[in-house]
């Protein structure tokens, strides 16, 4: 079986590429600037607003399952129409859709959301998203839509740098005490996002940790894990700035946790402080199954 990985160069493509050739599947993945470093991976670069550049790439990989784990932030051109074209070649390839989408599709009016709550995004990004999600479902009803929220592992997340450099003074800025997500381990989320694509599940599902914590609170999880003050963490309020998207969103993924080998840990439990995030992954780690 070939894998294809749209957007593998990225902190989630990573981790989907290592685990995909770990397990043993032809491996293909793309990239926007710079292939990454994984042994054993065909590297294409790919933009997707190049349709023609898109089907080029279907013809040549022939892939079994494509990963879309792209993003271009609020890019419209990427993040909805790129999402598109991915899709239609997928459709005309005839080969099965994981598409990565966001809680940024949801305003945070309601704050809970399954995977039954229709969109409702307040923010150009969370429009792109909620976009892509509506032709992802509608050009190939057996793809997979899945929605997760705030990644971190390892240290090499944009949050987790932001920590260190908040400790560190090296950088100014502060943690939101009002902006709420429900955070998952790249790890857990790529292991599930696999498991979705080599299952027989279609439509909306919830990737995401069961713990609900604001910036802030996930700052200082994050700081006593590599051994920082977390007492340097400054504080602001989101609503205090004019920056969009909602506040306080958490996904309830209990769902499809229910239909899943692979365990979504919350945040408090991989962050626990008795391991530094420098010293990596345990070899048990990387694929989270419940027996």
């Amino acid at each position: 079986m070939t894998v294809l990985i749209i957007g593998g160069s990225g902190f989630l493509g990573t981790e989907l590429v290592r685990q995909s050739t770990a397990a043993g599947h032809e491996t293909a993945a793309t990239f926007a600037s710079r292939p990454g470093r994984a042994p054993d991976v065909a590297w294409h670069p790919l933009d997707v607003r190049d349709p023609a550049h898109i089907a080029r790439l279907m013809a040549e990989v022939t892939p079994s399952v494509v990963l879309n784990a792209s993003s271009g932030n609020a890019d419209w051109a990427v993040t909805a129409e790129g999402a598109i074209r991915v899709a239609l070649a997928a459709a005309e390839q005839g080969c099965r859709l994981v598409h990565v989408s966001s809680d940024a599709v949801f305003s945070g009016a309601d704050v809970h959301y399954d995977e039954s709550c229709l969109p409702d995004p307040v923010s150009p990004y969370g429009a792109a998203k909620a976009a892509a999600e509506t032709a992802v479902r509608l050009l190939l009803p057996d793809a997979v839509v899945a929605r997760t929220s705030l990644i971190i592992g390892h240290g090499r997340s944009a949050h987790e740098r932001m920590v260190r450099d908040l400790a560190s003074g090296t950088r100014e800025g502060a943690l939101f005490t009002d902006n709420i997500r429900c955070p998952v381990h790249v790890e857990d989320l790529a292991a599930a996002l696999l498991e979705l694509a080599l299952s027989d599940a279609s439509g909306v599902s919830h990737l995401s940790g069961p713990d609900a914590l604001n910036r802030h609170d996930l700052g200082i999880l994050i700081a006593h894990h590599e051994g920082l003050d977390a007492t340097h963490l400054p504080t602001a309020k989101r609503a205090d700035t004019t920056l969009p998207g909602g506040l306080d969103i958490r996904l309830d993924s209990r769902a499809t946790q229910n239909r899943l080998r692979t365990r979504l840990r919350g945040a408090r439990e991989f962050l626990d402080g008795g391991r530094r995030a420098a010293d990596g992954p345990s070899p048990a780690r990387g694929s989270r199954h419940v027996e």
